[in-house]
């Protein structure tokens, strides 16, 4: 059996491009030098730039997994965005703002780098899960120079919008029974010492810390049962940005804890998908 068929070009090709290096860092007691790296899905048809969206993995800034969610962040892809998950030094290799700086040099490698990606360099958003959260929306409040770090300074980090998943956004707002219990939290590991004797430090370190009304727009996910990230961690940062006047919307998802399989349903990546088009 033969079957000629004419096919008219409707959509753009998908490529998926794995272990970029973006940037290196010190690494082993500054004797040597690591790669930092990313992945990519980006639509490509020859002509068009399309607006890029900045995933950041969770896991407690201790551990991630850049690939983890590649088949979700291609629905993005397929509806019109460049898609990167990027790599970032966990707290076991270097204390905040380590992480920050990351992702900003993330950030302003892909700007660089907008031709070769079909990127629109002026339509960033990043997005991100609990601790990949903090860092997402740390990312999107905070232009201070001093996280710019590394190559393609002459590029600007900002972002036009951010989605946060259950995010970490305010590091004294855990509860522990002793200090000593504290002193074990990944918030303290994070910065290397213990939040409950260096709670400006923390703060300084918290997106609570750098809410002003010049905000981009903020879509906050989080589930009412979270025992990880407590749901009033979003729920704060959502009043907080409301009460500057920010544009921010908070979706609680009902009976959800942290990093759950509701998080990943249509009617979420829907939200998300029609946030990023409006916003960028």
């Amino acid at each position: 059996m033969k079957k000629t068929v004419n096919i008219n070009i409707t959509k753009p090709q998908y490529i998926t491009i794995t272990d970029v290096t973006f940037a290196q860092t010190d690494f082993w007691f500054e004797n040597s030098r690591r790669d930092l790296k990313l992945d990519i899905i980006y639509p490509k048809d020859g002509e068009n730039k399309y607006p890029c969206i900045v995933w950041i993995c969770g896991g407690g800034w201790k551990t991630l997994d850049k690939s983890a969610h590649l088949a979700y962040l291609s629905m993005l892809a397929r509806e019109g965005f460049a898609v990167a998950s990027i790599q970032y030094r966990t707290s076991n290799e270097e204390k905040y703002p380590a992480q920050l700086k990351d992702v900003k040099a993330a950030i302003r490698y892909l700007k660089a780098h907008a031709n070769r990606f079909c990127i629109d360099e002026a339509r960033f958003g990043i997005m991100g899960e609990s601790a990949g959260g903090h860092l997402a929306a740390m990312s999107a409040l905070v232009s201070d120079k001093a996280f710019e770090e590394g190559q393609y300074l002459e590029y600007s980090s900002a972002v036009q919008a951010a989605c946060t998943w259950y995010p970490v956004i305010d590091l004294t707002g855990f509860s522990y029974p002793s200090t000593d219990e504290t002193a074990a939290s990944i918030e303290s590991d994070l910065l290397g010492c213990n939040v409950a004797y260096n709670k400006e430090k923390a703060l300084l370190a918290s997106p609570i810390s750098y809410v002003t009304k010049d905000a981009p727009p903020f879509l906050i996910i989080h589930g009412t049962d979270d025992h990880t990230v407590p749901f009033s961690q979003g729920e704060v940062f959502h009043d907080k940005l409301e009460a500057a006047g920010c544009d921010v919307k908070l979706i609680a998802i009902e009976n959800a804890d942290h990093a759950e399989a509701r998080f990943f349903q249509d009617e979420i990546w829907e939200e998300i998908i029609s946030f990023f088009k409006e916003k960028i």
